[in-house]
């Protein structure tokens, strides 16, 4: 299985009910095409997965640091998962956010 069909899985819903949001049939999406609608979902999956990844590579930083008892690499590491898991949220709030403002301008 590759990663491109990993994360077309993971934008479709196929991957578990964590990336269900990303799906994009709301507010303006709705009006896209099946295609648009697709490489919208494929890319805000393809951020989702990279920001994980960020907060894990973050994670480890923190760990490393710890038993290093390097206090700078222990806080490399907590802005690396708090920036990581707040862009993700941001993300994956999105479809909250894009059906507010377009109701607000209908």
């Amino acid at each position: 299985m590759s990663f491109a069909h990993t994360l077309v899985l993971a934008a479709n819903g196929g991957i578990g009910s964590l990336v269900n949001g990303v799906a994009p049939d709301w507010g303006p999406f709705a009006a896209l095409g099946d295609t648009a609608r697709t490489v919208v979902q494929v890319i805000m999956a393809g951020v989702i997965v990279a920001l994980l990844g960020r907060a894990a590579f973050g994670a480890f930083h923190i760990k490393i640091g710890e038993s290093q008892h390097d206090v700078a690499q222990v806080s490399k590491g907590k802005k690396d998962v708090g920036a990581a898991l707040v862009g993700a949220f941001v993300v994956a709030s999105l479809g909250t956010v894009f059906t507010i403002v377009y109701g607000m301008g209908i």
